[in-house]
């Protein structure tokens, strides 16, 4: 018993040291210098129209970016656990390449099909009006390659556990297939969507290399605020990059935050249903 407790001590220790060093102090770094002088840092990069635009255009493309991945995730998801068809394993195989494979490949990829010259479309897009890369519109259908399996991969273990008994019954009800998906299906997998939507948010915020290379990084043009660090870095303006970085951070960690809360009281209430 002594030494079960002992490795169990142990165990702990060292993934809180790990958790520590690898992610803990290198983030608490960055809101100290942030704070350095006080809200100096803050007040003075939100007064920079660069660094506001960047901002602006960063939460922008993370909201087309979350819609987009949101509507076709679910979409997928659906298709993967309710039907049969050939292909289906190489599809779902396809679906965790954007995790695998290097951000810069993606934007590489991108510019190969969509870019203004020597491109499959993009001459004729072009031609036709609309730019893709070195665009806003480039950087969003980057941001959602980036992020696409996030959704899936929280919404398809949800309706696989579910099964189909109360679709079913449903439809010998009555119910087409709008309604019972949002009367019946949604609501199962609502949690789930909302971790996924969280987490394509944080990944969209935070995208930096597949967002450089179809971006051009032009300053007030295409220029996010992962790109905005890193040139105010280089630039040595380093109070300009740790304000921006920590607005970024303090996004996303309050998004997780606020779910853990919401996972909480959703958790305390099916107990409470449970037992009354």
């Amino acid at each position: 018993m002594g030494s079960n407790r002992a490795v169990k001590i142990t165990v702990r220790v060292i993934v809180i040291a790990y958790l520590f060093f690898l992610v803990g102090w290198p983030v608490s770094l960055v809101v100290q210098n942030t704070f350095a002088d006080g809200f100096t840092a803050l007040r003075i990069a939100l007064a920079d129209p660069s660094v506001v635009f960047s901002l602006q255009l960063t939460v922008a493309v993370a909201l087309q970016a979350v819609l987009i991945n949101t509507v076709f995730g679910v979409g997928i998801s659906l298709i993967l656990v309710r039907y049969d068809f050939p292909g289906k394993r190489l599809l779902s195989s396809l679906l965790d390449l954007p995790l695998s494979v290097s951000p810069v490949v993606v934007g590489l990829a991108l510019i190969l099909v969509y870019g203004p010259r020597d491109s499959w479309f993009g001459q004729w897009l072009t031609e036709h009006g609309i730019d893709v890369i070195f665009s806003p519109l480039g950087i969003i259908m980057a941001t959602a390659f980036i992020s696409l399996p996030l959704v899936i991969r929280e919404v398809v273990p949800v309706l696989t556990e579910r099964g189909t008994d109360e679709e079913l019954a449903a439809a010998s009800l009555g119910a087409g297939p709008v309604q019972t998906f949002w009367r019946i299906t949604l609501p199962a997998i609502k949690w789930a969507v909302v971790y996924g939507v969280v987490l394509t948010l944080a990944r969209s915020l935070g995208e930096f290399g597949a967002v450089k290379i179809v971006s051009g990084n032009l300053e007030g043009r295409t220029q996010t605020a992962t790109l905005l660090v890193e040139q105010t870095y280089q630039d040595f303006e380093q109070s300009t990059a740790y304000a921006t970085a920590f607005l970024l951070a303090a996004v996303s960690v309050a998004c997780i935050v606020v779910v853990t809360f919401l996972q909480k009281d959703h958790a305390s209430a099916g107990r409470g249903k449970g037992t009354s």
